[in-house]
């Protein structure tokens, strides 16, 4: 699943937390992932957190600033500061507690940006009082959340449990009451009057603020993607059954986007069933989730559906059919990183039905997007794929062109794995009479093959 692509949906059904979630998770394996940065600070703006927001935008900007979207979304954050707190005369950004992590490429903790603003803000700003009803009115519809939080806190077995990462459940749980402190302490050095306008715009009909069917069914996702993420399938299959039975009951007068909720649900129970095996039953509910979206004609939607229909028909090995729905996806795909997975996967396919020159082609397709982003995991994946495409054809030649291609990525990468494997192939390739028996061509094959789907493997976990 793409993380950002996923998050744009979630943003889209007013499931902000979740849409956070996904994005911070996009940055956890590289946090100069642009497109990462940019739907992170999208989200937060969307959030009210106008202030995190800039801070992400600047980053993006920095890392890419032939981007415009990120000027943008500077321009548009420093507005809405503008608005709820006041011009920059009387208030200011504090640049060394705000901004001053933007000039350190490298971080030496995986620690999110916003808990590094969180930690120095604690320096700087004293405790707001710890008041219940003061914090209640600050945080408005998020006071719930914080509660919740607290309470699974309070879960001795639940906090010593670890996520499919690693990372102890108890130190998620921290990281968001934290960020929610973050918020309180914030709010709290406005004035008055900005904190009552926040209050009164709090109070207006909003996707974050929801009445209680979307506090139900954001509490009820984030309970889903969190035992998926921890390698618990059948809790999470559990939880999404039982939230669509309640969703069921709701009227469209209650959850005006009753369907789109269900085809997220759909989504969900099909991905858990996936990873139970259960690969019928999981089609099912994909395909359920792919006519929802058409009747709401919800192209991101309708992209999330086609994706993991493709996926059921790749790991089922009915390659044909997985080719026909990955490629109606294709004209859906905005984000360059999604557009390279997608051809690589499509292409994987057509090398799988022994239909070399698709996958040579699809493989090129996925090597230039790589490039346009340039991700090395991805230029390594679709390089070697071109590689084998062109050995099946004979064209040992441009074959080792490519393999050379993906071996030069994986020293950039340090991908000590992945560069003696290439190496092997590449050895084997070089003979000094480029006619090569065919037990030779078989061996190199078989093991760039190999070398294929372990890279393939890597790149997707």
């Amino acid at each position: 699943i793409c993380y950002v692509g996923r998050s744009k949906c979630y943003l889209k059904l007013g499931l902000s937390e979740n849409a956070l979630k996904d994005a911070e998770a996009s940055l956890k394996e590289d946090k100069t992932f642009f497109e990462g940065l940019y739907q992170k600070a999208e989200t937060l703006y969307y959030m009210g957190e106008f202030e995190f927001a800039l801070v992400f935008y600047h980053r993006g900007r920095k890392l890419r600033p032939q981007i415009q979207e990120f000027r943008l979304g500077i321009q548009k954050a420093q507005e809405a500061i503008e608005i709820s707190v006041g011009s920059p005369s009387s208030v200011k950004l504090e640049i060394k507690g705000d901004l001053s992590f933007l000039q350190k490429d490298v971080e030496a903790q995986p620690i999110t940006a916003i808990e590094r603003l969180t930690k120095e803000k604690k320096q700087q700003t004293p405790k707001i009082p710890k008041n219940e009803k003061t914090t209640k009115q600050m945080l408005g519809a998020f006071y719930n959340d914080k509660k919740y939080l607290e309470d699974l806190l309070k879960n001795k077995e639940l906090v010593k449990g670890k996520t499919k990462n690693g990372e102890r459940l108890q130190d998620s749980l921290q990281g968001g009451l934290s960020y929610l402190d973050s918020c309180t302490e914030l709010w709290n050095q406005e004035n008055p009057i900005d904190l009552q306008g926040k209050n009164q715009n709090q109070n207006k009909p909003r996707h974050t603020a929801a009445p209680e069917p979307a506090h139900f069914l954001l509490k009820g996702l984030s309970e889903i993607e969190a035992e998926l993420t921890s390698g618990n399938a059948e809790g999470s299959l559990k939880k999404a059954e039982e939230v669509m039975k309640t969703v069921q009951m709701w009227s469209k007068k209650e959850v005006p986007n009753k369907r789109e909720v269900l085809g997220t649900l759909h989504s969900c129970i099909g991905n858990a069933l996936i990873e139970l095996g259960d690969m019928n039953k999981a089609l099912d509910h994909h395909q359920k989730d792919l006519e929802l979206a058409k009747q709401c004609k919800l192209p991101e939607a309708m992209s999330r559906a086609l994706d993991n229909i493709g996926r059921v028909y790749a790991q089922t090995a009915q390659f044909t059919q997985a080719i026909e729905f990955w490629e109606k996806k294709i004209p859906l795909v905005r984000g360059g990183l999604e557009k390279t997975y997608l051809f690589h996967e499509i292409g994987w396919c057509y090398l799988e039905l022994n239909r070399h020159e698709e996958a040579r082609e699809y493989g090129v397709r996925s090597a230039t997007a790589a490039d346009e982003i340039a991700d090395e995991k991805w230029q390594i994946n679709s390089n070697v794929l071109v590689a084998q495409s062109e050995l099946k054809l004979g064209n040992y030649e441009s074959s080792v062109s490519y393999f050379e291609k993906a071996l030069t990525h994986a020293k950039q990468q340090d991908n000590d794995s992945a560069i003696n494997a290439i190496q092997k192939v590449c050895s084997l390739l070089l003979f000094p009479c480029i006619s090569m028996e065919f037990s030779a061509i078989l061996a190199v094959f078989n093991l760039s093959f190999l070398l294929f789907r372990l890279l393939t493997k890597q790149n997707n976990t």
